[in-house]
């Protein structure tokens, strides 16, 4: 997160001394970083939209309402988790977290950053008024272990209903 916290605002300085980088392009750089998250993201959503949409009536639109039929097709994933690999889990956690972090993105806005303890992208929004953060990765993978009690449409919600809902300097993380 430091990475792009330091190229947000655009220059470094080094105290009592001139600054090394004294540029516009700070606000470039972390665009086009975000630009790459974004696309990154999408990308990895797109695997569940390509892979289950026709099996699904063309259901997963980004929309919030597609969380409930995304939730159902991680309950379906569920039932062959014991016979899948880490890899294949770990697969299918980040694509169907990146579908929500995308559906969280288009519906409220919001910045991606690294979150390098959990290994997974973390979204922000409402920034600089308040900071509401969403991950996601592990909220799938708890859904396919504890079943409807990690329901991804009423974490959402609860997420949704956080940033619709805050106040300037609030900060929250959903995990």
């Amino acid at each position: 997160m430091k990475f792009f916290q330091f190229f947000k605002y655009g220059k470094a300085e080094v105290k009592d001394e001139e600054p090394l980088i004294t540029t516009d392009l700070g606000k470039d750089i972390f665009d086009k970083i975000q630009q790459e998250f974004i696309s990154k993201a999408t990308a990895n959503a797109e695997k569940i939209v390509r892979a289950f949409n026709s099996k699904y009536d063309g259901a997963f639109d980004y929309s919030i309402r597609s969380l409930n039929v995304l939730d159902s097709l991680i309950e379906d994933f569920s039932d062959f988790a014991d016979l899948s690999d880490n890899e294949i889990i770990d697969d299918f956690c980040a694509q169907t977290g990146s579908y929500i972090l995308e559906v969280a993105r288009r519906t409220y806005g919001g910045v991606y950053f690294w979150e390098d303890s959990l290994e997974q992208p973390l979204l922000k929004t409402g920034l600089p008024n308040f900071e509401i953060s969403l991950l996601t990765f592990g909220k799938v993978k708890n859904r396919i272990v504890n079943g409807d009690e990690d329901n991804i449409p009423y974490f959402f919600k609860g997420y949704s209903e956080r940033v619709r809902n805050a106040k300037n300097g609030e900060v929250a993380t959903f995990v």
